[in-house]
């Protein structure tokens, strides 16, 4: 399928998932009339990570060789400039000393 076609698909499918409940959302506060935005909740997990790493005083340079990846794909990863995959963002939480863990809410 088209590029246009498979992200229709993917917002269709975020809307159906955020009326059922499934993605929360906040109010946008200071706007006329009501207005609610999903939570990225990937973005601020990937804010939570760069301050690790910041806490960790490990630079882009070295957790690039810690996880064996590219220095490049760090920087993208940190500016989300693409999704990270889970085998990513595992390796890096995991370079930090770090793990993730499933817990309920």
């Amino acid at each position: 399928m088209s590029k246009f076609f498979d992200d229709t698909m993917e917002g269709l499918l975020e809307a159906v998932a955020i009326d059922k409940g499934k993605i929360p959302v906040k109010k946008v506060e200071g706007l006329m009339s009501p207005t609610y935005r999903a939570e990225n909740i990937e973005s601020d997990l990937i804010d939570q990570v760069i301050n690790l790493r910041k806490q960790e005083k490990v630079s882009q340079a070295d957790l690039a060789l810690l996880t064996g990846d590219k220095q490049q794909n760090i920087s993208r990863f940190e500016k989300k400039a693409h999704t990270p995959s889970l085998t990513l963002f595992v390796k890096i939480i995991d370079a930090l000393g770090y793990e993730m863990k499933i817990v309920k809410k």
